[in-house]
């Protein structure tokens, strides 16, 4: 079996339900048992459509495609034509694919690139209990709402060339987060344009810092 192959077309069911790719990792297939991580992989503005091979062609689908076998149980949505990522149908998709694949439910990651950098920082910001660290790429979002992620363990990179999504929407959301106490790494590539993906899911580091989170647990009020 190519390693492509293993990327499954499937379909989120409901309204809202999106196209999505789903990888499950050789381990957990071998072992019944086991519980992966979780990982959220949201493409940009340019693999919107009708045809799931277009979200084959960046970040961890890519990666799988070409063979690395990433430790995660990986779901790559595909956003609709001309549409914006759907927080709604997004969290929708996060409930019904963790309830089906046997994952670790405290650890549950999502990244993004362009659109789905923004994506990325509005899921976390609408749901910062889901998640146990998030990755957005070239994004931005609300600064004035980022401290509701206070908690979480972010790592956000950005081309400084960037002349589709200025580096500026990034900064603006690190300091935001880091005004709040936030635990948040930022990495800035000095030559890099828009293209800030290919180098960050490059770097080994990248996963070996997720694998190393978890979701803290639940502040106890009583």
């Amino acid at each position: 079996m190519s390693e492509s192959s293993r990327l499954i077309a499937r379909r989120s069911s409901g309204a809202d339900g999106l196209p999505y790719l789903l990888f499950v990792p050789r381990q957990a297939v071998a072992a019944e048992r086991t519980t992966p991580p979780y990982l959220l992989f949201l493409h940009g503005a340019g693999e919107r459509g009708h045809d799931l091979a277009l979200v084959r062609q960046h970040g961890p689908p890519r990666l799988i495609g070409e063979g690395m076998e990433l430790p995660f149980v990986v779901v790559a949505p595909q956003c609709p034509p001309d549409q914006r990522w759907s927080t709604q149908a997004l969290l929708a998709l996060l409930d019904e694919t963790t309830h089906e694949q046997r994952v670790d439910p405290d650890r549950v990651f999502v990244t993004g690139i362009s659109m789905g950098g923004f994506a990325t920082w509005a899921l976390a910001i609408a749901a910062p209990e889901r998640f146990a660290a998030i990755v957005p790429i070239c994004g931005g979002g609300d600064p004035r709402a980022v401290c509701r992620i206070g908690r979480l363990p972010v790592w956000a990179f950005h081309g400084a060339r960037d002349d589709v999504v200025p580096l500026a929407r990034s900064q603006e959301m690190v300091e935001a987060l880091r005004g709040c106490g936030g635990d948040v790494r930022f990495t800035v590539y000095p030559e890099a344009g828009h293209d800030s993906w290919t180098p960050t899911y490059a770097n080994p580091e990248l996963f070996d810092w997720l694998l190393a989170q978890r979701r803290p647990p639940a502040p106890d009020h009583t």
